[in-house]
């Protein structure tokens, strides 16, 4: 076994992402749209997780560069060890999809009028 941690997780589908991203178009130049974390610490020979449909249930925008979609997976948007399951959506120059959970977490989500479900493939990256 190596020491190397990879990130586990969901990959969105690509046909779903495009559509994704035309019903909610990026507020910041860099669009990202692309996976959900599940645990990013994980070893390289962890399971992937079986989960195969999500849904995105909420949004949050810092005004400051980070836009993210909250995910409802299994019945729940909170991540084991901790934060939420989201997709970051967008961002400004200098800013990094991991201060999505940290904007969750300090300014909350706004929920969709209804939960839009989403194909997930399990996924190591």
């Amino acid at each position: 076994m190596t020491d190397k941690t990879t990130v586990t997780g969901w990959k969105l589908d690509r046909e779903e992402r495009e559509a994704l991203l035309l019903r909610f178009p990026p507020a910041y130049e860099h669009p990202v749209a692309d996976h959900v974390t599940l645990k990013a610490d994980a070893s390289p020979d962890s399971p992937l997780p079986t989960a195969v449909k999500g849904e995105i249930v909420g949004k949050t925008d810092d005004r400051r560069g980070v836009q993210a979609m909250v995910m409802r997976i299994d019945g729940t948007s909170n991540r084991p060890g901790g934060g939420f399951y989201h997709v970051t959506w967008s961002l400004a120059e200098g800013r990094r999809a991991v201060e999505s959970n940290d904007v969750i977490a300090e300014r909350g989500w706004e929920s969709l009028d209804r939960p839009i479900p989403i194909t997930l493939t399990p996924a190591r990256f």
